[in-house]
Parts: structure tokens; C-alpha cells; sequence
């Protein structure tokens, strides 16, 4: 996986693994060698929020959170080898975090949703 990108300064990895280990974005708890979960598509769009200082947050990476664009603990039995994002600011921002799932600089949106492949994928709960 490609390095964790963030901007200079603001994003603090706050626990799992990926605060461990550099290019990691989410953590695989499964000890087989089995394939990891994929992810499902939440959104076919980013989601904007307004992030405050110090206060640490869970991005979901699974897909599947009712609490998008964050954890709520689904994929416990949705995806139980991926876990959340977890990460914090050093200073209030908004942000467009990823929905789709399969950014390439996590928990931001880099456009991937705009891909063939996002918006040609049933997304559950949505027409």
C-alpha cells in the first residue's frame, strides 16, 4: 500500500497498527493467510465535516457504519479483519473524508469515487 499521505503537521495516528506501521491504513487482526476484506462502498461522493481539535475520531474503513462517514463498530461483525482509521487534529478543519472507501490517502477523499468502478457499484440503501 502506498505511504499514509496528511497534511503537514495536522494528523496525529492515535492507535492500532497503522499507528505502528508506516503505509498502513487499516489494520488486519486476521492471522491467516487468507485475503483481507475488501471494503464495501458506502457513498459514491465524499462526505464534509468539520473536524475540531484534539478531539480524536474513528473514520470508518469497513463500508459499513449507519454513522458515515464514521465507526460504529459494524465491522466487528460486518468485516471483523478491518478496522477504523483512528486519528486526531492538531488544529480545527473541514474536510472532505472519504465514502467510498478505496481512497488512496485515507481517511480524505482523493477523487477515487469519481472511478468507473465506484459509480457503477450498487451501493446497499441507495436507488
Amino acid at each position: 500500500m502506498p505511504a499514509l499521505q496528511r497534511p503537514a503537521a495536522l494528523v496525529t495516528l492515535v492507535s492500532g497498527a497503522c499507528a505502528r506501521a508506516a503505509g498502513c491504513w487499516v489494520r488486519s487482526s486476521s492471522g491467516t493467510s487468507s485475503s483481507p476484506s475488501r471494503p464495501a462502498i458506502a457513498a459514491k461522493h465524499p462526505y464534509q465535516v468539520d473536524l475540531k481539535a484534539g478531539k480524536r475520531y474513528a473514520w470508518c474503513a469497513c463500508g459499513h457504519s449507519k454513522k458515515q462517514p464514521f465507526c460504529d463498530g459494524s465491522h466487528k461483525t460486518a468485516a471483523p479483519d478491518l478496522s477504523p482509521l483512528r486519528f486526531q487534529l492538531e488544529e480545527a478543519k473541514s474536510a472532505w473524508l472519504c465514502g467510498c472507501k478505496h481512497t488512496k490517502s485515507p481517511p480524505y477523499c482523493d477523487g477515487t469515487h469519481k472511478e468507473e468502478f465506484i459509480q457503477k457499484a450498487e451501493v446497499p440503501g441507495q436507488p
